[in-house]
């Protein structure tokens, strides 16, 4: 079973507060470390998680307001110190490069790896042999993104009663079974159809970045496993929240109902709402009972799917 571990960095928006850092999410999965964005601080939050910094590492910028990247160049350099060796992968909006190029051009210290820089727009913007990463746009006062991790469809449970009547011996005729391949025995050809049940679909994790509540986002978040999506604000807050380019906790919820996802974490967490953000949490609980509060630190281990 490969884990899929979903850690918040930082779940505040704006400025920090006393118990919020600024937007950035982990994920470890397939050996890979995904980061969505990367406000101020973010490897300090890392290493609090144990998150590690040796794994492969793909950052994914969802727009380029300083609360989701001015984490960016310390997480560079600290990367550099700890000599890293493996290329680093940063993808986000047009505009990416050019802050990049800014950063580098300021020489604060060599570095020991490459970094490679994608802009993107919507669509798949990074596959691996176990996920497929894709984006769209989202609707803010910039130009933004909101990006979804999809786990690849996992092979049909194996009937191992069949099998072992028949006397196929456990090891790679199993595997390549499970790879979708057919092997010979006993004079005739298994077919994985005949062995092998439905594919399992793959888990699905959305997050929104900065946004107002849209029919994209929606579609986008269709059947997720887990949507973290802006709650910026309280409803009665609502029209503050569409002028700014943000939505509310109830808003929020509303997304999450209407698109059948199975849990919801309210994100970017406004500093007005500290020590009162059960305020939020009941705002949107009123409309999706499956909400949660997103915390520092907080670690969630997204369940296979059946």
């Amino acid at each position: 079973m490969t884990s899929m571990k979903l850690i918040f960095l930082g779940t505040g928006g704006g400025t920090p507060s006393v118990r919020r850092s600024l937007p950035s999410i982990a994920v470890k999965f397939s050996g890979h470390i995904i980061l969505f964005d990367c406000g101020e601080g973010t490897q300090r939050q890392m290493m609090r998680a144990g998150v590690g910094f040796k794994k492969e590492m793909i950052i994914l910028l969802t727009h380029l307001h300083g609360d989701h990247i001015l984490g960016l160049p310390g997480l560079i350099y600290t990367l550099s110190m700890l000599n890293r060796e493996d290329s680093l992968t940063v993808i986000g909006p047009p505009g990416t490069k050019n802050f990049l190029e800014a950063i580098l051009s300021i020489r604060f210290g060599k570095l020991s790896y490459e970094i490679h820089v994608y802009e993107v727009l919507e669509g798949v913007v990074y596959e691996s042999k176990e996920y497929v990463i894709e984006a769209i746009k989202a609707d803010h006062t910039v130009l933004a993104l909101a990006y979804k991790l999809r786990e690849k469809d996992r092979p049909g449970k194996m009937n191992v009663e069949y099998l072992e009547r028949i006397g196929l011996p456990k090891g790679p005729l199993w595997g390549k079974l499970q790879r979708g391949e057919p092997v010979e025995f006993g004079g005739r050809t298994l077919r994985p159809d005949e062995v092998m049940g439905p594919p399992r679909s793959g888990r699905k994790i959305v997050y929104s970045g900065d946004t107002r509540p849209s029919e994209k986002i929606i579609e986008f978040s269709r059947d997720a496993d887990v949507l973290i999506h802006d709650a910026t604000f309280h409803s009665e807050f609502e029209e503050d929240a569409l002028n700014e380019g943000h939505s509310t906790a109830r808003s929020a919820a509303e997304v999450a109902l209407r698109a059948g996802v199975k849990r919801l974490y309210l994100f970017h967490i406004s500093p007005r709402y500290e020590e009162m953000e059960d305020k939020l949490l009941l705002d949107a609980r009123a409309i999706f009972s499956n909400t949660f509060l997103a915390e520092d630190l907080l670690t969630y281990e997204v369940p296979l799917r059946r």
